[in-house]
């Protein structure tokens, strides 16, 4: 043992003084919390502010001397800012459940666990119960790298007046969940399709002989596997922690750089942060050359296109209406100039939202 090194209970001793110091900050920090409550409701404003949050998780990086890695010091803040967001109004946020899905694992990843989930059938009752204020705010799955966008998100938009305020990726990691003992004792895994997909070699290679049951949504697959002795679940880890699930073998799937970007849709309208992306909805004339002109309002303007997708017009018949990611905020001169530009082409342009974005700032 090193002479230099306190004793064992004088160590205790400090971290039990350490705690009282913690429990002391962290209920000024809630007071603080509680007050700017107060004054958000009196002056209506949101109690979610991602920007705010942004600031305070990059400050956190900043001032970080260790040992604690960023992303531990993040997940630590992130607990302490949901509960401190209670105490000034606990959010409601609706997803796409069940629980232990992906999405409900992006709206921990946003809200924390102080908030309150609520899990509804299908993407479009996530906006439904946004717009009709059944909650504060819903997450939904955008897009994903390797399954490209998802159709129901973007078909939501049009038909609502919901507006995208932040956004959140998480890594698509699958885990062989399980009450058996070892993998020779497993006769079926009970899957998703696209998880399915997406373990389909490490399954071929190590499970060669076990039956592939497949289960819609895929959450539910650890729920079956739960009250089966001899079956195994892909899942990942909160839906096997909803399940009661051990992880028999973790990260069972064949691409590691996976992962699916989620939105978070509300009535916010976040402030600038210098790391921002910007939404935008348009039409079309059904001329020649007329996409083309649309989006030379952006290219002529300096505004970074970071993704465009077409889908079918809702109320018409052959006609498309196209969404577009931009990087910047709608209060950026150029992206002004350019979104202004935009609708001297378009037939109706609609800004989403400007959010703080989840990527790394470029440069």
């Amino acid at each position: 043992m090193d002479p230099n090194l306190p004793d064992l209970p004088s160590i205790r001793d400090e971290i039990d003084r350490i705690d009282a110091d913690l429990v002391r900050l962290l209920s000024r920090r809630a007071e603080c919390a509680r007050m700017i409550g107060q004054i958000k409701g009196l002056d209506g404003k949101p109690f979610f502010t991602p920007e705010r949050e942004r600031h305070i998780y990059n400050r956190l990086r900043e001032i970080n001397p260790g040992p604690l890695l960023p992303e531990q010091l993040s997940g630590i803040f992130r607990e302490i800012i949901s509960a401190a967001r209670a105490v000034e109004k606990q959010l409601s946020i609706a997803y796409w459940g069940p629980p232990g899905t992906f999405t409900h694992m992006a709206a921990r990843q946003t809200f924390g666990a102080s908030a309150d989930y609520t899990p509804v059938e299908t993407i479009s009752d996530t906006f439904a119960a946004v717009e009709r204020g059944h909650c504060d705010y819903g997450v939904v799955p955008i897009e994903n790298s390797v399954g490209g966008v998802v159709p129901e998100t973007l078909d939501g938009f049009p038909v609502t007046n919901v507006k995208i305020c932040a956004e959140t990726y998480i890594m698509v990691r699958h885990h062989l969940a399980s009450h058996a003992p070892d993998l020779a004792s497993i006769q079926r895994v009970y899957a998703g399709p696209q998880p399915w997909q997406q373990c389909r070699r490490w399954l071929r290679d190590n499970l060669p002989h076990a039956e592939v049951v497949e289960v819609v949504p895929t959450s539910r697959a650890a729920l079956q596997a739960a009250k089966d002795p001899n079956g195994a679940a892909i899942a990942n880890p909160l839906g096997a922690e909803e399940a009661g699930l051990p992880l028999l073998h973790e990260n069972i799937h064949d691409l590691s750089n996976n992962r699916t970007r989620f939105l978070v849709i509300g009535y916010n309208e976040p402030a600038k942060t210098g790391n921002d992306k910007t939404s935008l909805l348009f039409n079309l004339r059904n001329r020649p050359g007329e996409l083309y002109r649309a989006l030379g309002a952006l290219e002529m303007n300096g505004v970074n296109l970071t993704m465009i997708e077409s889908r079918p017009a809702p109320r018409t018949t052959f006609e498309y209406i196209f969404y577009v990611d931009c990087a910047g905020h709608r209060s950026d001169e150029q992206l002004q100039v350019a979104i202004q530009e935009l609708k001297g082409h378009a037939l109706e342009t609609v800004v989403l939202g400007s959010y703080p974005s989840a990527e790394p700032a470029s440069g």
